[in-house]
């Protein structure tokens, strides 16, 4: 596992103490909400400064699937190019027709399961098109994604909030074509690409707004400290309701409102949660509530990939032997982390969710370390840095709506 908070300091050499001046420090002296929400306002401003396009990589792919490919096919592109999502094409009508995300495959997956037979379903997920996916949300119960889309002009800000009231992960940014007025998807703009091109570029726009040394350097340093209030303050992510735990009636999920399982809790347990929630982690806890693991919506497709729609059946534990190698690791930290650290975390690795475990403080108030206390996602992330309260309000933020635990 990787945490934020480090376990020890490298050692550090003294050098000898210089009798040269230095320049006053302009930084408030403690951590206030001040400062805080001066680092907010300066995000947001600069989000409203800077349009989709500024966001795109220097190098990137787009992976577009046509509405009448088979979802086998979908599947193995999707999994070879490394990526989890693509826009859908509709090429009778010459149109954008949504996205394909890991978690239509997930609600496939659940269709055959309740529906047919282990062979039926891999006869037919050789012909199944991409066009019948909705078909089949409508016969689960689920509902059906908006059909979203921006224009790459328009502002990251807005983008920002397009994508926190609709609960999407996503955003397909689309323009159109000046000869023959069909669209054109130029990219899709993820939570994680918006919010690792907030960590990254922020101080540097600040940085080329000053005139004087000393200031780059406080500008630099002010929006990197500045958001420096708890994830506990900033009541950012979704926790357990009952801490305690010994209150809870048996039956009930002491994680309340937080999906969870053990090693021994069969795969299609957790794939019905997938879909249920629309959410696409699990965290994966001990009898005590430590966590240990987490089993993730791409896993179950690692499954699918194989043909092993048996494996449905299987444990956790026995379905963990099956992951890619390159399985990055379960990323946790503690309440007591900052915001300005999450970032710092996303501009260095891929992350797409944290686990909120019990630290030192729990602790030493009787709790066990490394237990489950919440799950923090992007959208939980993005919607404070855009979000629904406007600057000061962080501290009276609305609690997380339940479908959001565990999203991407």
């Amino acid at each position: 596992m990787a945490t934020l908070s480090p376990s020890h300091s490298p050692k550090v050499l003294r050098r000898r103490v210089s009798t040269r001046r230095r320049a006053a420090s302009h930084l408030p002296p403690y951590p206030s909400q001040e400062s805080h929400d001066a680092a907010l306002h300066a995000i947001r401003g600069f989000l409203k400064g800077h349009t989709s396009y500024d966001a795109f990589p220097v190098s990137f792919r787009l992976i577009v699937l046509d509405t009448k490919l088979n979802v086998k096919k979908a599947l193995q592109c999707l999994l070879l190019n490394g990526v989890v999502s693509a826009p859908l094409w509709n090429s009778e009508k010459s149109k954008f027709a949504g996205m394909l995300t890991v978690l239509d495959i997930i609600h496939l997956i659940q269709y055959y399961y309740h529906t047919s037979s282990y062979d039926y379903a891999a006869t037919d997920v050789e012909t199944f098109r991409l066009e019948s996916l909705r078909d089949i949300e409508k016969e689960l119960g689920v509902a059906t994604p908006p059909l979203l889309r921006e224009h790459p002009s328009s502002t990251l800000y807005d983008a920002s909030k397009l994508l926190i009231q609709t609960h999407a992960r996503r955003l397909p940014l689309l323009d159109s074509d000046t000869d023959t007025g069909h669209e054109v998807i130029v990219s899709v703009l993820t939570q994680y690409r918006l919010l690792k091109f907030i960590s990254i570029n922020v101080c540097h726009s600040l940085i080329l707004d000053c005139l004087h040394v000393d200031t780059l350097y406080l500008q630099c340093h002010k929006e990197v400290q500045q958001l420096h209030l708890s994830l506990r303050k900033l009541k950012i992510g979704t926790y357990v309701h009952n801490s305690s735990r010994a209150s809870v009636p048996e039956g009930q999920n002491p994680y309340y409102p937080i999906a969870t399982a053990s090693l021994n809790t069969p795969v299609f347990d957790v794939v019905h949660m997938f879909s249920e929630r629309a959410i696409s982690a699990v965290p994966i806890v001990d009898e005590e509530g430590v966590v240990v693991n987490l089993y993730e919506t791409v896993d179950v497709i690692t499954l699918v990939r194989l043909g092993a729609y048996q494996s449905l059946d299987l444990t956790i534990a026995e379905a963990l032997k099956e992951r890619s190698p390159d399985f990055p690791g379960v990323v946790v930290c503690t309440a007591s982390d900052s915001l300005g650290t999450l970032l710092q975390l996303i501009k260095k690795r891929r992350v797409h969710r944290l686990v909120v475990v019990e630290g030192e403080e729990e602790e030493r108030k009787g709790g066990k370390k490394g237990r489950l206390l919440g799950i923090i996602t992007l959208s939980d992330v993005l919607r404070y840095v855009i979000g629904e309260s406007g600057i000061g309000e962080g501290v009276e933020q609305k609690e997380q709506k339940v479908e959001d635990v565990g999203s991407v």
